[in-house]
């Protein structure tokens, strides 16, 4: 079985401090930006992973020279039309939603036409909220049924500036949209419904014109044409998405203290800490700083005996997209009903999200309501699975997510589990396992 993962025995009391990997929206992003730069730039704790090795990949692609050595990557900029377009070339996003839809955002102006394709599990998510945006500058774009990878872009050379409104809360689809309105000669305006604006502070902190405005439901941006954009050296904060699944592992354990330093607590990504807060997780925020444009701290944790169910505000569902599979593990330990709604973009994801959210607490004897956007929880704080009890895990589209979520649950609650697909955490946390493992033996 050397790609499933047994677990049969809860974690003991640990007391800890760690170090995640770095940010992966962060690492992507600053990939794309640095191949257009002028220049060499420079990152330390670039998340060395599936979907970031593809970006490079893709920029290479491109005729952007990339060299990864020693926790350090350079990336060899020509400039913001330094592309160098060949004709037949496909580019593989892999397992990547943000490498996919952001890279076609940037390849607005190629006189050839361009492949883009990527994993079973990518193959099967909705590129349409890109290509129907991106077709206004001017472009051409061909999918498979309309909706589908592969996609066949074929760039402009007189792309015009559009007004768009992003309706999903897709951090994805407005940011590939600000990266082709860079292309054009105007001003490029989205209304934006409220999501992660890591895109955004990343090209307010290399001077691009762009500026945001704040209203209550929805964010106003506009975008005009960029010539140039200066090198960036960065040392990439730490992903808090992947720091949730040990700020859950720790509430759910008895007697258990984590700190995890250096993470990136940008407000749009922030939900799961506001959520959690509201169960009566203690959570604390140490050494705040701010870091180019975000924010950074320690997070330090600790476990939880009484922990409350929450009617969670769907105004906190975008700061925490990528969490709610952990969160919802928090809601079937509280005493109570905790319900989620407005979740419909969850099955937008690697696999269809809420569906395994459900499966999993079916699972744990967990008793849920599942509509095709909404869960109810009915929480069981005395929740403790006998070694018996076999639970298998797999067919699951090799989502990384549902993978870690599964180990979280097995050292929290107990069982016998058999997690398939390990080699799903080298999309976005390799180095999954191995922080485990040092928290199981409070090294």
């Amino acid at each position: 079985m050397p790609n499933i993962i047994s677990v049969n025995q809860k974690i003991k009391s640990f007391n800890n401090k760690i170090i995640v990997p770095g940010d992966k929206s962060l690492s992507i992003r600053w990939v794309l930006l640095a191949s257009l730069a002028n220049g060499v730039s420079k990152a330390k704790n670039l998340l060395i992973s599936d979907d970031v090795l593809a970006a490079l990949n893709a920029i290479k692609k491109l005729g952007i020279r990339a060299i990864l050595k020693n926790n350090e990557c350079r990336i060899y900029g020509k400039g913001f039309n330094g592309y160098r377009y060949k004709k037949n070339i496909t580019i593989n996003a892999e397992n990547s939603g943000t490498l996919g839809r952001l890279i076609i955002g940037l390849l607005t102006n190629s006189p050839y036409p361009i492949k883009i394709i990527g994993d079973k599990s990518l193959s099967k998510r909705d590129f349409k909220r890109i290509s129907d945006p991106l077709s206004k500058f001017g472009v051409k774009l061909k999918l498979k049924k309309n909706k589908y990878l592969p996609l066949i872009i074929s760039g402009s050379s007189n792309l015009v500036p559009i007004k768009y409104y992003e309706k999903k809360g897709s951090a994805q689809c407005k940011s590939a949209i600000i990266f082709g309105a860079m292309r054009t000669k105007g001003t490029t305006l989205i209304k934006a419904k409220k999501s992660r604006n890591h895109t955004e502070l990343l090209c307010q902190y290399l001077n691009l014109p762009i500026s945001v405005k704040k209203n209550k439901n929805y964010d106003e941006i506009k975008i005009k044409q960029v010539k140039n954009i200066k090198k960036l050296n960065y040392n990439i904060p730490s992903d808090i998405s992947s720091s949730a699944f040990f700020i859950v592992l720790t509430a759910l354990s008895k007697n258990s203290e984590l700190t995890i330093k250096n993470v990136n607590i940008n407000p749009s990504r922030t939900g799961i800490i506001t959520i959690l807060k509201k169960m009566g997780v203690n959570i604390y925020f140490e050494n705040q700083k701010i870091y180019k444009g975000e924010k950074k701290a320690d997070i330090k944790i600790k476990s939880t005996n009484n922990l409350k169910p929450i009617n969670c505000p769907p105004s906190l569902n975008s700061g925490a997209i990528d969490e709610f599979l952990v969160i919802f593990l928090v809601a079937a330990k509280a005493k109570g009903v905790s319900y989620f709604s407005n979740l419909s973009e969850l099955n937008q994801k690697e696999s269809p999200r809420l569906k395994w959210a459900e499966k999993i607490l079916k699972k744990i004897g967990i008793k849920t309501i599942t509509t095709e956007d909404s869960i109810k929880i009915f929480g069981n704080p005395n929740l403790n699975l006998d070694l018996n009890k076999k639970i298998i895990i797999k067919n699951y589209l090799k989502d990384h997510r549902v993978f870690m979520t599964s180990i979280i649950a097995a050292l929290s609650f107990g069982g016998n589990w058999f997690v398939h697909d390990k080699d799903s955490i080298k999309t976005s946390f390799p180095s999954f396992l191995k922080i485990i493992n040092k928290l199981r033996n409070n090294d």
